[in-house]
């Protein structure tokens, strides 16, 4: 698979600075249906730094898997800030990690809503202790969503991790 080829760099780094940390981490993912982890585990050693991963692409399942409130879905939609930030803290709550990576989008062809079209992605990621969101809005069809998706999701937190960007503000102040 070309992705992996192409993010093992990035992989190798993120596992190299985690494991230096004696850290681990957790993936919670809707549109990219465990793209994450799969990038992720696809190197060797990485059961040192990652944890599991939880593929929550339905409502129901960012509620029992991860402890999204229903009324948060409802309210703001499952492609939201607040529902990315939910999922995130439920990753770092149902697992024994001290880094967590969520992604909540439209992938594409369908799916569309008015003022989130095809490409809307949310992303959060970070520690127990700061945590980041942001919205992305990807050009492509659903594969080349999807991948971009896992790409940014895996160097932003690549540079959380060592500690060098993109700048990660204290839990609740996203920045876009």
């Amino acid at each position: 698979m070309e992705l992996l080829r192409d993010l093992e760099p990035t992989v190798l780094a993120l596992g190299d600075a985690l494991r230096a940390r004696g850290q681990h981490l957790a993936a919670a993912e809707s549109c990219t249906g465990g793209l994450l982890a799969a990038v992720c585990t696809s190197v060797a050693g990485s059961s040192d730094w990652f944890e599991r991963g939880f593929v929550s692409y339905s409502n129901e399942a960012k509620v029992q898997l991860l402890g999204v409130d229903a009324a948060l879905i409802a309210r703001h939609g499952a492609v939201s800030e607040e529902v990315v930030r939910a999922m995130h803290a439920g990753a770092l709550r149902q697992a024994p990690v001290q880094w967590a990576v969520a992604v909540t989008g439209i992938a594409g062809p369908g799916g569309a809503v008015p003022g989130k079209p095809v490409g809307t992605v949310w992303l959060a990621w970070g520690s127990v202790a700061r945590s980041e969101a942001r919205r992305l809005q990807l050009p492509g069809d659903r594969t080349a969503v999807r991948e971009a998706t896992v790409a940014v999701a895996l160097q932003w937190l690549l540079q959380a991790v060592r500690g060098d960007g993109p700048a990660i503000g204290a839990i609740g102040g996203a920045r876009r």
